[in-house]
């Protein structure tokens, strides 16, 4: 996997699954546009791009403002050169009940995790389709197919995000443009999310247990940056969730209406007046890791055998020839 002179754009990437995709493309020696609304982050994830030898560009932008997103995609080219991948990276949340939500709260969710995303795909495509190359990344989640209690407005966002982009990708391909799309389904992730997002729960926020680092959601945007996979799950329980819910949904509705409310929260108690980033960014929180380093998974074996699908089919290939061959020893020898 060579991206090395690559321009990238990562929108969200002043803290959490976004900083530590600018970490990994600039070891790759890739030159990586940052892009979110706070300048303070920012300015800390160019900062550890550079510490890594990258060459970075920091744009403060909110997603949702089409316009702004649109010139800070013209100043990319200006400044690093014509886009060769795009990462639609950037969300937001409110944690709590259908019911008590307000309904400026679910479309601001909408405009950044759904609209930002469509309009970061927008400003590639005006970019790449003139010259017929480039590659369009979309951070999904398992929660683009599974809808859980307390994210409502959250997994609407990123369902309509599966459906456009199966759309796009269609397109594309009538159109025969050599543009590549591929959706990453992501599995809980040990971000700051938990300690910014508005909440409504009684106890803290988490996310639902088993727990990865964002270091693995990385590598898998990374490797879907320069393979072409329509779609690369990251984590067994990204798979569980998805096949779980293609097979049996209604066996996936009882057990969340019974586990999936108490498996979002800690037994702390939330402070129902601290800062959210819902409608503006927090400050002194934005950092790669969150508050669970200690049962974060710093790897996942899911990625690795299926960004390495020859490789481990020829692994079981031997694996089954070197039992048979054991077994047949085993009966002569008897």
């Amino acid at each position: 996997m060579n991206l090395t002179g690559k321009v990238v754009v990562i929108t969200g990437a002043s803290a959490g699954v976004g900083r530590a995709v600018a970490h990994a493309f600039a070891d790759q020696n890739a030159k990586v546009a940052l892009i979110a609304r706070s300048s303070a982050g920012l300015t800390e994830t160019l900062a550890e791009v550079e510490k890594r030898r990258g060459v970075g560009l920091a744009l403060p932008v909110d997603v949702s403002d089409y316009e702004a997103l649109s010139r800070a995609s013209d100043r990319v080219e200006q400044e690093l050169g014509p886009i060769d991948i795009w990462v639609n990276n950037a969300m937001a949340s409110v944690f709590g009940r259908v019911l008590d939500a307000k309904p400026e709260e679910i479309a601001r969710v909408t405009d950044v995790t759904y609209l930002g995303a469509v309009y970061g795909t927008l400003c590639a495509l005006k970019k790449m389709r003139p010259r017929g190359a480039g590659k369009i990344v979309q951070v999904g989640s398992a929660l683009a197919y599974r809808g859980i209690p307390l994210q409502a407005a959250y997994c609407g966002a990123k369902h309509a995000l599966q459906g456009f982009t199966e759309s796009l990708r269609c397109e594309l391909m009538h159109d025969r443009v050599n543009i590549g799309v591929t959706m990453v389904q992501l599995p809980a992730l040990n971000t700051p999310q938990f300690d910014w997002v508005k909440s409504r729960l009684q106890g803290r926020a988490q996310p639902v247990p088993p727990i990865y680092q964002p270091e693995v959601a990385a590598q898998g945007i990374v490797w879907a940056a320069a393979h072409d996979r329509r779609e690369l799950m990251v984590g067994a329980p990204t798979v569980k969730a998805i096949v779980g819910n293609k097979l049996m949904p209604g066996v996936g509705d009882w057990y969340l209406a019974n586990h999936g409310v108490g498996s979002q929260q800690t037994s702390e108690p939330e402070d129902p007046h601290r800062p959210h980033n819902l409608w503006s960014s927090v400050t002194g929180l934005h950092a790669t890791h969150g508050r669970f380093d200690e049962r974060a998974k710093a790897y996942s074996v899911q990625l690795w055998i299926t960004t390495h699908r020859p490789l481990f089919a020829a692994l079981l290939v031997l694996t089954f020839a070197a039992i048979i061959l054991l077994y047949r020893s085993l009966g002569a020898n008897a």
